[in-house]
C-alpha cells in the first residue's frame, strides 16, 4: 500500500516542482485558499498559540499574523516540492548565504552543528553544502512511507548533503571526529520533546517548555562549534541567510547555555517577524506539566 501511496502522489509532485515561478506561486494561493477558507486547517491551533505567546497584541493583529502566516506555509511546503526540480544555480539565486566565510573559517579548524529552528524555508538550508568543503550531513526525522524516505534522503544528497536521522546522530559525530573528519551537521532544534523525556525545561516565547538539548550534549561532549543559522524572507520565494556563532568551543560552555542562547536567538527572529513561524506546531502543549524543579 505505501508504494500504491507513492506511485499515485509522486507523479504530482513532479509536475509541481517544474511548474514555472508564476504558475508556481498561483498554485500556492489556490492551496492557500483551500487551506485556510475551505478545511480551515489547524486554524484554532494557530490562533491560540498566538494568543498564548503575544498576550499583548489585539484580535484583529493576531488574525492578520495568522492569516499571513498560512500564506506563506503553503509556499514553505510546496517550495520543498519544488527542490526536486531545483538546481546548484537555482537555489543560490533564491537563497543567499551572507556571510558563509565565516564557516567556511570555523570549519577548517572544528566540526560545526549549525542549528536552526522551523523558520522560513528550513529546506533549503541544505543548500548550504554547495559552498563548504566539509562533509555536510542534515539531521532529519526518518518518513514512515519508505519510498518517500528514499525520495527525501536522494533529493538533498544532490545538494553534496548526506541525511542522518536523529537516531544515527550521535553515533554519526562520535565516528567522524575520533576519524578526524571535520564535518558540518545541520539540524532543527525547536522540536517540542515528550514531556517526560525532557531533561530540561526554559522559557519559550514566555511560556515554559520541554527543550530537546541533544545538540548542546554532543557539542559539550565533543568540543564541537555551535552555530545558529538565522533565516529571513527577503519576498515570495526569496531567502537570506545569515550565521551567528554561539560558541567556538562547547566544551568551555556552561551547561544549558547552548541551549539558552539558541532559544533566544530563535525568540528574537520570531517577535521580529512572527509571519514565518511554523504555528501549526503544538510548541506549547506541555506548558501545564512543568516539574517542580523547573517551576
Amino acid at each position: 500500500m505505501q508504494l500504491v501511496v507513492f506511485l499515485l502522489v509522486f507523479p504530482f509532485l513532479w509536475i509541481i516542482s517544474i511548474l514555472p515561478y508564476r504558475l508556481f506561486y498561483a498554485f500556492s494561493d489556490f492551496v492557500f485558499f483551500l487551506v485556510y477558507h475551505v478545511v480551515g486547517y489547524r486554524k484554532e491551533v494557530v490562533l491560540n498559540n498566538l494568543k498564548l505567546v503575544f498576550p499583548n497584541k489585539d484580535k484583529e493583529e493576531l488574525l492578520g499574523i495568522r492569516k499571513s502566516f498560512y500564506h506563506h506555509m503553503c509556499d514553505m511546503f510546496l517550495e520543498m516540492v519544488k527542490t526536486m526540480a531545483l538546481s546548484k544555480e537555482k537555489v543560490k539565486q533564491r537563497y543567499h548565504v551572507t556571510n558563509i566565510e565565516l564557516l567556511q573559517k570555523i570549519s577548517r579548524k572544528k566540526s560545526i552543528l549549525v542549528v536552526c529552528s522551523h523558520y522560513a524555508n528550513w529546506e533549503w538550508n541544505v543548500s548550504i553544502n554547495n559552498y563548504i568543503d566539509a562533509k555536510g550531513y542534515a539531521v532529519y526525522q526518518k518518513i514512515g512511507n519508505p519510498y518517500f524516505d528514499r525520495l527525501v534522503k536522494r533529493i538533498r544528497a544532490k545538494w553534496n548533503t548526506t541525511p542522518i536521522t536523529t537516531n544515527e546522530t550521535p553515533k554519526t559525530v562520535l565516528y567522524n571526529e575520533r576519524r578526524n573528519v571535520r564535518s558540518v551537521y545541520g539540524m532543527v532544534s525547536d522540536q517540542s520533546p515528550m514531556a517526560q523525556r525532557a531533561h530540561y525545561w526554559s522559557d519559550f516565547m514566555g511560556i515554559k517548555v520541554p527543550v530537546y538539548n541533544g545538540a548542546e550534549a554532543l557539542a559539550r561532549k565533543l568540543d564541537l562549534a555551535v552555530v545558529f543559522l538565522k533565516v529571513s524572507k527577503v519576498k515570495r520565494g526569496n531567502y537570506e541567510a545569515e550565521f551567528i556563532p554561539i560558541t567556538l568551543s562547547g566544551g568551555e560552555t556552561k551547561e544549558n547555555e547552548i541551549t539558552e542562547q539558541f532559544l533566544r536567538l530563535t525568540e528574537q527572529q520570531i517577535r521580529d517577524k512572527p509571519d514565518y513561524y511554523l504555528w501549526t506546531h503544538r510548541r506549547w502543549k506541555h506548558r501545564d506539566k512543568v516539574p517542580a524543579e523547573f517551576k
